[in-house]
C-alpha cells in the first residue's frame, strides 16, 4: 500500500496531469479578464459647464472649448442613447453708422440652429427646432471641438470709422451643424448700394437710408432656417431697418414728416428672437437690432438680445446672438456691438 501511495504522488502520469490542469486554469482566467467589461448603459462625457435637469446633464459652452465623450452608450439601444440635443447660435452683427441726413441699417442676429433628440426629457424646444428634418447628432467616444462665435465689434462713426456696412458676427460650430453670424446693418455714411444695403448672414442686417432692401437672412441655407431677412429702407426713407431675427424679420424703416428732422418716426424695430429651455431655464436667443434715424425716435432690438439704436447704439447681449443696435445722428453715432453666441449640448445620462 504504501508503495503504490508513493507513485500515485510522485508518478510521472500524475505530474502531466496535474501541469495541465494548471494551464487550463490559468487560460480559463485571461480569457475571462480580457473580455469580462462591460459597456456603459449612457453617456459619459466633459467639457463646458456641466448642470443636471432631472436625469439629463447640459453642456453650456461660452467660449471655444471640446466636448469629448468618454464613453458612448453601447447597448441595443445606443442609437437613441447616443443621440443628443444641441443649440448653437453664431455671434450677431454690429449696426451701421448714420448719415447726417438718415439713418442706418440695425444688425442681424447670429445663426440659430436647434434639435430635440427623441430621448432628451419634456422641455419646451423653440418653434426651429430641427427634429424631424434637421441634423441629427449621434455621438461617439472622442472629442469634439466647439466653435462659439464672438459678435460683430461695433463701428465708430465719422473719418475714423469710415464707410461700409456693419461688422459680420462670427460662425458657431458643434460636429457636422455650422450656425452662421449675422449680418451687419447697411451705413448710412456709405457712397454706394453696397455699403447702404443690410448684409446677408444667420439673419440679415437692415437697409439704411437709400433706398436700399435688407440682407437675406438663413445664408448659407439650411432647414429648418436659421433666420430671417434684415428690413428694408424704402425710397426718401429717413429711419433705417431693423435687423433679422431668428423668429422673424426686420421691420421696414419708415417715412417720417417733412421736414425730415422734424419727430421723425423710430427706426425699424429689430426682428424677434426665440425661446427654448433646452437649458432648463426659458431663454430667448437671437433677437435682431434695431434700425437708426436722422435724430430720435430710437428703433427697439428684439426680443432675445438684441439691441436699440441710439448714441451710442445698445450692444447685443452676450451669448445670446443678439445683433447690435444702429447708430443714430447726431452726436457719436457709433454703432452697438454684435451679441456672442452660445452651444449648448443635453443627453440622458441615467
Amino acid at each position: 500500500m504504501r508503495d503504490i501511495k508513493n507513485k500515485l504522488t510522485s508518478g510521472k502520469n500524475t505530474k502531466n496531469i496535474q501541469t495541465r490542469k494548471g494551464k487550463s486554469f490559468g487560460y480559463q482566467v485571461l480569457g475571462f479578464g480580457a473580455g469580462g467589461s462591460s459597456p456603459v448603459e449612457f453617456i459619459l462625457a466633459t467639457g463646458g459647464t456641466i448642470s443636471t435637469s432631472g436625469d439629463y446633464k447640459i453642456h453650456t459652452f461660452t467660449g471655444p472649448g471640446t466636448f469629448t465623450v468618454c464613453a458612448a452608450a453601447g447597448l441595443d439601444c445606443a442609437a437613441t442613447r447616443n443621440n443628443v440635443s444641441y443649440l448653437v447660435v453664431a455671434g450677431g452683427a454690429s449696426g451701421g453708422t448714420p448719415t447726417n441726413s438718415g439713418g442706418s441699417g440695425g444688425a442681424g442676429a447670429g445663426g440659430f440652429r436647434e434639435y430635440k433628440a427623441p430621448l432628451s426629457g419634456c422641455y419646451s424646444a423653440s418653434p426651429l427646432n430641427g427634429n424631424p428634418g434637421g441634423t441629427s447628432i449621434t455621438v461617439e467616444a472622442q472629442a469634439y471641438p466647439i466653435t462659439v462665435g464672438g459678435g460683430g465689434a461695433a463701428k465708430p462713426s465719422g473719418p475714423a470709422g469710415g464707410t461700409g456696412a456693419g461688422n459680420q458676427g462670427s460662425n458657431s460650430i458643434f460636429s457636422s451643424v455650422t450656425s452662421t453670424g449675422g449680418g451687419g446693418g447697411g451705413d448710412g455714411k456709405g457712397n454706394s448700394s453696397p455699403e447702404k444695403a443690410g448684409q446677408p448672414g444667420g439673419s440679415g442686417g437692415g437697409g439704411a437710408f437709400g433706398p436700399t432692401p435688407g440682407g437675406t437672412g438663413n445664408t448659407p441655407p439650411v432647414s429648418p432656417s436659421q433666420g430671417n431677412n434684415g428690413g428694408n429702407c424704402p425710397y426718401d426713407t429717413r429711419s433705417g431697418g431693423g435687423g433679422g431675427g431668428a423668429g422673424g424679420t426686420g421691420t421696414n424703416g419708415q417715412l417720417g414728416p417733412q421736414p425730415y428732422n422734424v419727430a421723425p418716426l423710430p427706426g425699424g424695430p429689430g426682428g424677434a428672437g426665440v425661446t427654448t429651455s433646452i437649458t432648463a431655464s426659458p431663454t430667448a436667443y437671437a433677437g435682431g437690432g434695431g434700425g437708426g434715424v436722422y435724430a430720435g425716435g430710437q428703433g427697439s432690438g428684439g426680443s432675445g438680445g438684441g439691441g436699440a439704436s441710439g448714441n451710442p447704439g445698445v450692444n447685443g447681449t452676450s451669448n445670446t446672438g443678439g445683433g447690435g443696435g444702429s447708430g443714430s445722428f447726431p452726436a457719436s453715432g457709433t454703432s452697438g456691438a454684435g451679441g456672442s453666441g452660445i452651444v449648448v449640448i443635453r443627453y440622458k445620462f441615467q
